[in-house]
């Protein structure tokens, strides 16, 4: 029986590994969006958008990023921010998963190559249940966004035609589910008009959870009424996810309290919720209910942090995950402690996994601060604006002090490569690179060195 994706076959003879056909699998799609965003159909103008400009949106859409050089809102038509939707759906759940869910309607079998490729789009060790849980990644997804939408579009109806309310609540649905971070108030809003509302505050902030804690831990809540147990991973990401969260929260208050730009109007419970919700959307959403260039320096660092941290594996999310960060924290208080073994919930860790963390973690401190700099020379702007611009751009966040719509050409090129490179993971750009290669069959004599 062929195999369900006919693209993937022609590339066979190329001899493509999983990782290059993931880059190249993107890479498509995000030349797909940029022509349709470049039709006069897309704009509300009627002229084409320029080139780079419907690329970085594209790029960004695709790389569930949010970052935009031009008003979602108020520039596109109602074709355009489907076209917007429709990559962020597919970019979110990757599209390997997309062609996926057409052979599994179409009925088609799955071939062992793609259950590789599947296998390396989910960040998975194994191929053992691959296509079971690609099964839920699809219904989760749609539940979830089907019946978020149905809130919002009821609390929008209140503001707005029921029509209106009805794509509102769609599209953004679907947009933060995915991290994405557009929205289409207009004027670079974002969510800032319901700072103080409950409903929204928590459906939006629901689906930024749900979509950044990984479709692996969504599967164990899911079962754990009939297993009655979580595995290391379900534990590890949401007690970091916890953590980060009600730590963000209460820096927020702290630093942004009497903040006049920010938290400083609102009353008590009014900063609550916006401090809670900016403490969620860092961790690669990009929507806000608050002016993120308001916000004091202290503010807009920890900010940096929680981005750069990021989501959690096998999500809609980026940045170096959560499992990432605890690993390395963990490595940290073990060395502390004199202790060889990173233990976490009675489990010890291997130690193939530290230095994955680590390498994860190099990688990325290094690509952001090279293109930090390179901006530097580019960007009139200062550095914390820059470095803030790229951290959210490699991390997918999309949250923007402002910088995006004034980027050069360079600049826009530079954070698109970024956005690209966030989304696909370094490690599976390295390898898409430079394939991985297999174990030596010897090792060399130990040495030593003094360390600190």
């Amino acid at each position: 029986m062929a195999s369900p994706f006919p693209k993937i076959n022609n590339f066979r003879f190329l001899k493509l590994s999983p990782p290059q056909i993931l880059v190249l699998g993107f890479a498509a799609v995000i030349l797909a969006g940029t022509l349709l965003l470049m039709l006069p159909v897309s704009s509300r103008t009627g002229e084409p958008l320029e080139f780079i400009d419907a690329l970085f949106t594209a790029t960004s859409a695709t790389c569930v990023t949010g970052l935009a050089v031009v008003d979602t809102g108020t520039y596109f038509t109602l074709f355009g921010q489907i076209v917007i939707m429709v990559l962020i759906q597919i970019g979110g759940l990757g599209f390997m998963t997309m062609a996926t869910l057409f052979a599994l309607v179409l009925k088609r079998r799955i071939s062992l190559r793609d259950r590789l490729i599947l296998q390396e789009a989910m960040n998975q060790s194994s191929m053992e249940g691959i296509v079971r849980l690609i099964r839920k990644v699809l219904i989760y997804s749609l539940v979830i966004e089907a019946a978020a939408a149905a809130v919002l579009a009821l609390r929008w109806a209140f503001d707005m035609p029921a029509g209106r309310a009805l794509y509102f609540g769609i599209f953004h649905a679907v947009s933060m589910f995915n991290n994405a971070g557009f929205d289409i108030f207009g004027d670079y809003r974002s969510l800032t008009g319901y700072a103080s509302d409950p409903v929204v505050n928590l459906v939006v902030i629901f689906l930024i959870v749900s979509g950044g804690i990984g479709f692996i831990v969504m599967s164990d809540l899911a079962e754990y009424r009939r297993k009655r147990r979580l595995s290391l991973h379900s534990k590890v990401v949401l007690w970091t996810t916890a953590a980060l969260i009600l730590t963000g929260t209460a820096v927020f208050l702290v630093f942004e309290f009497t903040n006049s730009h920010t938290l400083g109007p609102l009353g008590f419970g009014g900063k609550l919720w916006a401090a809670f919700f900016q403490s969620v959307t860092p961790r690669t959403a990009g929507a806000n209910t608050l002016d993120i260039a308001g916000m004091r320096q202290a503010s807009q660092f920890f900010m940096v942090i929680l981005m750069f941290i990021g989501a959690s594996p096998g999500s809609t999310g980026g940045g170096i995950k959560t499992t990432t960060f605890t690993l390395m924290v963990g490595a940290v208080i073990s060395m502390l402690r004199g202790r060889e073994d990173i233990v976490l919930f009675r489990y010890r860790l291997a130690q193939e996994r530290v230095f994955k963390a680590l390498t994860i973690t190099l990688l990325a401190l290094l690509l952001i601060v090279s293109v930090s700099m390179v901006l530097s020379t580019t960007e009139e702007r200062p550095f914390l604006m820059i470095l803030f611009e790229t951290t959210s751009a490699f991390s997918t966040v999309g949250l923007s002090m402002g910088l995006t719509p004034e980027l050069t050409q360079a600049g826009k090129i530079l954070i698109c490569l970024t956005m690209f490179a966030g989304r696909l993971g370094v490690l599976t750009l390295a390898y898409a690179l430079g394939p991985k290669q297999g174990k030596p069959l010897y090792k060399y004599p130990e040495g030593k060195m003094i360390i600190g």
